[in-house]
């Protein structure tokens, strides 16, 4: 393994591939990073798939058949896609089935559209579920307020979930109710607690990409002093409010004890986007036990290369991000404003992607039809 990779990992952190296509899985390269960077994972989203899908070439011959058997662009685009997950599963089950079901999981998201719709997202999760049939799939539903509901609902059918777009501390901990809520129901419908998983994908470098402007906009030293902290502040608050939620619910530790698992926090969105910034800074400063890191390529090689991880980053430093986060208010900034925005505009940058997959579906069925 990769000395930097591995040193991630020993202070407790899950490192998670946020990426996949085809060429991942027919080259060997996803199989490679879990035997040389300690990649025990695997994310994806609307906007991965729509960039995967856009090659020309690795999905034609899918498509052509597709095409041949009249498909429609969505019945394609639900194909290419589980196909994709199905296989990310089974390169994934020896780590699922190594780490006791924790790790080794492959997850794929609810159509983006349905973000504020309960019961449209509880029946397309289980009918995801049912077509990847795979132990180790999660499947992604947003941490809407319509989607909250959803997530308990899903959990109790024993579907694991990833629950996405969480960017305040708030929504988290309403996710966490959400999840106990969803185990509680699961052990009452007789499900093995220990196969069921779920992370909250806590979303990091857009926050400092969005309060950074503020503080720019108000242009003082104290401002510029607090340019690039927020994230990494906003972060690890929830780190110890999650912790918190568990310990302080009466339910948990019975379900503890019947062999369920905390819901981990992921921390997502951790490229990082100002070339001012270390490109590893969303991974050094935000290492832990308990915790799910998923990387695009670029900063998974980043800390191969570089990383200064040393150690647990999260422990003990919430006071201290309390402080940050205050004094940023102070300055009249908003979090609860900020991430509000950043949620809605996540969901509709999802559905952007989304529109732009079908499309390039449509186009691949046309090309291969004709």
């Amino acid at each position: 393994m990769n000395a930097n990779t591995q040193k991630v990992s020993d202070t407790g952190v899950s490192i998670w591939l946020d990426d996949l296509n085809r060429d991942r899985i027919t080259t060997g390269n996803l199989r490679d990073l879990t035997q040389t960077h300690n990649v025990v994972g695997v994310t994806t989203n609307p906007s991965i798939f729509q960039k995967a899908l856009s090659n020309i070439g690795p999905y034609d011959e899918q498509l052509a058949q597709l095409a041949k058997n009249n498909a429609s662009v969505e019945e394609a685009v639900r194909a290419a896609t589980t196909e994709d997950v199905k296989n990310a599963c089974d390169i994934m089950s020896d780590i699922f089935n190594r780490s006791q079901y924790q790790d080794g999981r492959v997850s794929i998201e609810v159509e983006p559209h349905l973000a504020h719709n309960t019961k449209a997202t509880e029946i397309q999760a289980q009918e995801l579920w049912k077509t990847v049939n795979r132990p180790n799939a999660m499947i992604k539903i947003p941490a809407t307020i319509e989607g909250l509901p959803a997530i308990t609902t899903t959990l109790a059918k024993g579907i694991s979930v990833n629950v996405t777009l969480v960017f305040s501390i708030a929504r988290d901990l309403e996710v966490v109710k959400a999840y106990i809520d969803g185990i509680e129901a699961a052990d009452k419908a007789g499900f093995d607690l220990s196969k069921i998983a779920s992370v909250s994908s806590f979303f990091v470098s857009r926050v400092d990409t969005t309060i950074d402007k503020l503080l720019d906009d108000i242009d003082t030293n104290e401002a510029k002093n607090l340019k690039g902290k927020a994230a990494v502040a906003n972060a690890r608050i929830a780190y110890a409010k999650h912790a918190q939620a568990f310990a302080n619910d009466p339910r948990w530790a019975a379900l503890e004890a019947k062999g369920a698992k905390k819901q981990r926090l992921l921390w997502a969105s951790t490229g990082v986007k100002n070339p001012a910034y270390s490109d590893t800074m969303y991974v050094d400063d935000l290492c832990g036990k308990l915790i799910v890191n998923t990387m695009p390529e670029a900063t998974l090689m980043a800390v191969a290369d570089h990383s200064k991880a040393s150690g647990d980053s999260l422990s003990g430093k919430a006071s201290e991000a309390e402080t940050i986060i205050a004094n940023i208010e102070k300055l009249g900034i908003s979090m609860k404003l900020v991430t509000n925005k950043l949620e809605a505009d996540g969901v509709e940058a999802f559905i952007t992607s989304w529109t732009d997959l079908l499309a390039n579906v449509k186009a691949g069925l046309t090309r291969n039809k004709a």
